[in-house]
């Protein structure tokens, strides 16, 4: 008996670990396909607002951006079309 909890307790916990790993992949996959305006939209917003793009300069913008990918916990490739977006509306 005791097995067959210790089978089942594992069997949930790979279920839920599965489960998980593949609504990560597809949250990622979403923001992939999401312009430099959206994830603008979606994730600087959601915190500050953004001062004028012509404040700072490309590097100074690049910069933020590396700063702000760790403090956001985002990828580099949404973190490049978010600074591309912002340089682009310089």
């Amino acid at each position: 008996m005791k097995k067959l909890l210790v089978i089942g307790t594992m069997i949930i916990s790979l279920s839920s670990i599965v489960f998980l790993t593949g609504s990560c992949s597809s949250q990622r996959e979403l923001a992939a396909q999401k312009s430099g305006a959206q994830l603008w939209a979606d994730n600087c917003l959601r915190c500050h607002n953004l001062p004028s793009p012509a404040a700072y300069n490309d590097v100074e913008w690049e910069t933020i951006g590396l700063h702000m990918k760790e403090r956001a916990n985002m990828t580099t490739e949404q973190i490049e079309k978010i600074v591309s977006f912002i340089q682009t509306a310089n």
